[in-house]
């Protein structure tokens, strides 16, 4: 009976504190991108106050998707440090309680929360930021031939021809495009034509052309409201040279891998996030090892700032060694699960050491 009542009361403080970090990392982050959208669109008609703070609001969940574990070390370091504060833990110690039997609530919540994420925050996040693409492409089409990191260039085989498209603006991971330009040539490499369009979408054997303008040599030019242009690229094989794996769902990462694969392209960096998002729930429970192995100090004994630093660098070390093991997998130095899964379970470990050797000596 003290067990769960216990379990239930440090559950609520450590979910309360969580949110609470959570809550106010997303506000910083829609405001920051909310600024930087209305200054991006300010020479731009139609760009009204509502549909930015609108667009912003889509693209802001998949960016605060990455500090769910740093907000689970601080809500974390935040519980720890308000219970020990209040001696609240000086009695729970007292009754015979050890440090890893009251943590155990808040680690498997943190493993629930790693869950939800997964299957439920992130699939929203992902199509929300699909439609945000969808939304800035409209919106930004026009400048987006001053922004060298948007456009891009695709060589593909049209029917009988070779040839060369260009996009100012691309979505949906580059089946949508915008300000398009292609270049066809015959097969001894001389130019045949150039087809002029506002918009461009991936349909199955061929790209949707809208209000397009064709331009051959020596010859009208003649005017197409819709014109398909043939091409051997599939939907994989673009969403792989273009798409950014953030952007795909939970749900959808499996069919995407195998697609990829299918079509003779390297789905390394999606398999990638597909095992890193399996290994979340173990990361966000390592997290709360982590914050406790730093914050269940307690206040007579002086420290507390010097302790709160060594977990937020302890966390930071964490994430840079994710990162640099991910790029390692990416690159094909170490396996994916590799490179997945070990920030996870070695943070734990790590934590689980700290808070044994702090316990029993």
């Amino acid at each position: 009976m003290i067990m769960q009542t216990l379990a239930r009361y440090f559950s609520i403080v450590f979910l309360r504190s969580t949110a609470l970090v959570f809550g106010l990392v997303f506000v910083l982050i829609y405001l920051a991108d909310f600024v930087e959208m209305l200054r991006r669109a300010d020479d731009i008609k139609g760009a009204s106050f509502l549909y930015i703070a609108f667009l912003s609001l889509l693209r802001a969940p998949s960016i605060a998707e990455k500090i769910l574990p740093f907000a689970i070390l601080f809500g974390a370091m935040g519980t720890f440090l308000t219970l020990s504060r209040k001696l609240e833990l000086v009695v729970v110690r007292s009754v015979g309680v050890s440090a890893l039997q009251f943590l155990l609530a808040p680690l498997l919540l943190a493993a629930f929360l790693g869950i939800v994420s997964v299957t439920v925050y992130n699939p929203l996040a992902a199509l929300a930021k699909q439609h945000a693409d969808r939304m800035e492409t409209k919106l930004f089409a026009r400048q987006a031939g001053a922004n060298a990191s948007s456009s891009l260039w695709i060589r593909q085989k049209s029917g009988v021809h070779q040839s060369i498209i260009h996009a100012d603006f691309s979505s949906d991971n580059g089946s949508e495009l915008s300000g398009v330009s292609a270049f066809e040539f015959n097969d001894d490499g001389s130019f045949n034509d150039r087809i002029d369009a506002s918009a461009a979408t991936l349909r199955p054997g061929h790209w949707q052309l809208r209000d397009a303008r064709i331009l051959i040599p020596g010859k009208p030019t003649v005017a197409h409201a819709t014109y398909p242009l043939a091409t051997n690229l599939t939907v994989a094989q673009v969403t792989q040279s273009f798409g950014d794996p953030d952007s795909v769902p939970f749900w959808n990462l499996q069919s995407l891998i195998r697609e990829t694969q299918s079509a003779g392209l390297d789905a390394t960096s999606y398999r990638l996030h597909y095992e890193s998002l399996l290994a979340e729930p173990v990361l966000l429970a390592a997290m709360v090892l982590v914050a406790a192995a730093f914050s269940l100090r307690f206040f007579r004994f002086g420290g507390i700032a010097r302790t709160v630093a060594g977990g937020v660098i302890a966390g930071f070390v964490l994430y840079v060694a994710s990162v640099l093991v991910g790029s390692l997998g990416e690159a094909g130095v170490i396996s994916v699960s590799l490179a997945a899964w070990t920030p996870a379970i070695t943070g734990g470990m790590l934590g689980t050491l700290a808070l044994l050797y702090q316990e029993d000596g």
